[in-house]
């Protein structure tokens, strides 16, 4: 199971628990799950019992309540080891232990489009009237692009977008499409944007040329590895400790895409996507054989998991509204 497995399994929870009677109310069409904040319990967990406990049907019960009835149906769910409930209501998960390998597989097998929900579509076309800032539209457009991918419906939710500060002036002009872009992103969207010189930075100091490079750094290594004359392998890898961190960021980023749509919030990928750069430019260093070195079967694994975090890094940008080079 992963983690987007999962909260479609508390859904499924939720409908069985409201089809038997045990809760009342209206079956939520998706249920948003987070990694476990410190202190807590388990890997993962939601708050969905209490916004459960309110009821659809005029009645109210404890959240506790609510959440020790979904725990009860959810034990017996595959893929779950363990469900805790804690404080007032919230709902914990351990999930069985998962194959690094067989991640991996599935991110070079689904490709920049790993994360998405099940059958999702593009987002249709974008239709502004001409007093729609660069702001609101980069913001709009991505919120609409990330919700398609998770398979929500047309968004009629207003939005608050704060616009760019007179101040700053043109923007695209000043620092080009995909840095201003990427400034606009990185913030919440009530929130004004800032745009300083570091983003014209050709370094790893200016974020959106940070994620750009990574992901061309990981086709450099497929280039580099096929002419040392071997390919990626998704196999277990004697793992370093940067390979354990990437993995569990592509594990963690279906999730990451999901609280994205669900609170129409790009600047959650954004920060995803900066730390999966960060950690794939130090997993790097451990991918080519070195000096007089035969490439080995680590070689090949830990070559298919830069393969497969640039892969992420492709698929993130695609919906922020930024291309991925393959040369930078």
């Amino acid at each position: 199971m992963i983690p987007a497995d999962l909260s479609r399994a508390v859904v499924r929870a939720v409908r069985r628990a409201v089809e038997g009677g045990e809760l009342g109310g209206t079956v939520p069409e998706r249920v948003v799950v987070e990694r476990t904040r410190p202190g807590g319990a388990g890997e993962y967990a939601s708050p969905v019992a209490f916004r459960l406990a309110k009821g659809g049907d005029g009645t109210r019960r404890a959240p506790l309540d609510v959440a020790h009835t979904l725990a009860g149906l959810l034990r017996a769910e595959p893929g779950i080891t363990r469900v805790d409930v804690t404080g007032a209501g919230f709902l914990n998960f351990t999930l069985a232990p998962r194959s690094d390998a067989a991640l991996v597989r599935e991110v070079l097998r689904r490709g920049p489009r790993y994360g998405y929900a099940e059958g999702a579509v593009e987002a249709g076309p974008f239709r502004w009237a001409a007093a729609v800032g660069p702001r609101e539209r980069a913001v709009r457009e991505a919120v609409a692009r990330l919700r398609a991918a998770q398979g929500y419906g047309e968004d009629r939710e207003d939005l608050a977008v704060a616009p760019v500060a007179r101040r700053d002036g043109d923007v695209v002009a000043r620092y080009g499409a995909d840095a201003a872009r990427w400034a606009m992103l990185a913030v919440p969207p009530r929130e004004t944007p800032s745009f300083t010189a570091g983003l014209l930075a050709q370094d790893e100091s200016s974020e959106p040329f940070l994620v750009r490079y990574a992901h061309s750094r990981a086709r450099a290594l497929v280039r580099g590895a096929a002419a040392l004359g071997f390919q990626a392998v998704a196999d277990e890898d004697p793992a370093t400790p940067d390979s354990r961190a990437l993995t569990g960021l592509l594990a963690d980023h279906t999730l990451v895409l999901e609280a994205a749509a669900h609170h129409r919030a790009p600047e959650r990928l954004c920060r995803h996507l900066v730390t999966v750069a960060d950690v794939l430019l130090d997993h790097q260093h451990h991918v080519l054989p070195r000096g007089d070195e035969k490439p080995s079967a680590a070689h090949r694994a830990r070559l298919a998991l830069a393969e497969a975090a640039g892969t992420v890094l492709a698929g993130g940008l695609a919906l922020l509204g930024t291309d991925a080079p393959d040369f930078l």
